[in-house]
């Protein structure tokens, strides 16, 4: 019996690095960008393009954005503001009065008189609009927050004078100023997540997903998934992505086209939006589950890297967990092999972690002076503390975390080897503390030291346990202030 739960414990363990490995597998793609990509079938292409901006309560940042889009590098005449206004019950109807008649025949405002229903119904009210007329080649899918550097536009639609394009996503980065520890948190997991992960989806023949906040399709790829946008999940940018690549269109990631978007400032903020993430990427899972590791269905959502890339992000928690759960287990069973799987596992986390930090910092230098320190502290102090604790075995030993060695050994050991845990749901009480009302004196050390990533496993788990209870699919609307500006580099 002894025999058969090591063994498990030792599964439990590997399955625990399959998020880590597979990481570093996509960071080693994107070294190979340079050569496997989309540019040499790029040329000056500017199609006649729709911008759908869906607003509910969006008086203070839509102006600005408004003003941002029209200041754009693009030919003059081809490009359309339609905003979609979801019955808002503040001044949003006078700001577009305002834009409205400040660039006539430019900005439209189309008033939903009964709202509620979600952003995706929202943004088919606009597209059904736009596509019963011949005018726009494109539709750019986008919040209403977000502001656009003048080239961004040219840059992505280069690529749809490929007709095998049907969509093409932008470089999302976070703008908040002035900016504050969180917002520089995202801002470092954005670089990670977006420039680094999906250059290498690029490599890898497709994207996991568009960014909600600026997704340019072709006509005729919004037309070949249906003329509107999925309402039966909670990840509709998500959703939209698989069913272009269904239909035999690729889709597209241009890191050199970028967009800034104001981000959440408070944990209670983020654990709302991040778990409204999550659950629509469990509901996308589910709602493409006879795709996932068969590649004769489809040779993107079937093949097994891709599939396991989604995996190790959407079940994220549950092989944290599981490792942490595997080197604890094998602490009671068989210590040495324990401290042997400590060693290695948290090794090769240490490794890993060197080698994205300093990667992304690479990737893109102006985020990395902005946020070097939570690039830094991205795991949390404490986190590193123990990969130091295995790095540094053959100097220091593990004595200490031998069973009788001193007296507290079969206390502290544990805690350490199932610091993962730990450490999420230290993060967890965090938030909590936060959603109390916590000042910010307190609550950022604390996440410095337990960490932003753990933050993240915790709320992968609260999406998983919402899912599992099927929770209202409420569509949280992220409060935005107004404070995202387009950055010097």
């Amino acid at each position: 019996m002894a025999d058969v739960l090591t063994v498990l414990c030792l599964g439990l363990v590997l399955l625990g690095m399959v998020p880590t490995l597979a990481a570093v597998a996509q960071f080693l793609l994107v070294g190979t960008h340079g050569i496997w990509n989309h540019y040499s079938k790029c040329r000056d292409y500017t199609p006649r393009v729709a911008f759908v901006l869906p607003a509910w309560n969006e008086a203070d940042v839509l102006g600005a954005s408004i003003d941002s889009l029209m200041a754009i590098d693009y030919t003059a005449g081809a490009w359309r503001i339609y905003v979609v206004d979801d019955a808002s019950t503040d001044h949003t109807p006078d700001v577009m009065r305002e834009k409205v008649a400040q660039y006539p025949g430019s900005v439209f405002h189309l008033r939903r008189e009964k709202g509620g229903q979600g952003k995706a119904h929202t943004l088919n009210h606009g597209i059904s609009i736009i596509l019963e007329e011949n005018w726009a080649e494109a539709v750019m899918i986008m919040d209403a927050d977000v502001l656009f550097e003048p080239v961004t536009l040219r840059r992505m639609a280069r690529h749809l004078a490929d007709p095998r394009i049907g969509g093409v996503t932008a470089y999302v980065k976070e703008g908040s100023y002035p900016g504050s520890l969180l917002s520089r948190f995202i801002a470092f997991e954005y670089v990670t997540a977006q420039a680094a992960a999906r250059r290498a989806q690029n490599v890898m023949g497709g994207l996991a997903c568009m960014a909600g906040g600026a997704q340019l399709h072709s006509r005729d790829n919004l037309i070949a998934i249906g003329g509107a946008i999925d309402t039966t999940t909670l990840a509709e940018d998500t959703f939209t992505t698989f069913k272009t690549q269904l239909t035999g269109r690729r889709v597209l990631f241009d890191a050199n086209a970028i967009v800034w978007a104001e981000e959440p400032d408070s944990l209670v903020a983020l654990w709302k939006q991040r778990i409204r993430w999550g659950r629509g990427n469990l509901q996308i899972t589910s709602a493409f589950l006879d795709f996932w590791f068969r590649p004769k269905k489809n040779m993107l959502l079937g093949d097994p890297a891709f599939g396991v890339l989604w995996f190790s992000v959407t079940l994220m928690p549950l092989f944290m967990l599981a490792g942490s759960f595997g080197l604890v287990g094998l602490y009671w069973l068989w210590t040495p092999l324990a401290l042997k799987a400590f060693t290695w596992t948290w090794g090769v986390t240490f490794v890993s972690y060197l080698f994205q930090t300093l990667f992304s910092f690479a990737i893109d230098p102006a985020e990395a002076k902005r946020s070097w320190f939570e690039g830094l502290a991205f795991p949390g102090l404490l986190s590193v503390a123990v990969m130091m604790l295995a790095v540094l075995k053959p100097f220091t030993g593990l004595a200490w975390a031998h069973p009788g060695y001193w007296p507290g050994a079969e206390l502290v050991a544990p805690v350490v080897l199932g610091w993962t845990a730990i450490s999420t749901a230290a993060a967890w009480g965090v938030y909590r503390l936060d959603k109390a009302g916590a000042p910010k004196w307190l609550r950022d050390p604390l996440l410095v030291l337990f960490g932003y990533g753990p933050l993240l496993c915790a709320i992968g788990f609260g999406a998983i346990v919402a899912e599992l209870r099927k929770a209202d699919l409420k569509w949280d609307k992220t409060i935005k202030s107004g404070k995202a500006r387009i950055q010097a580099k």
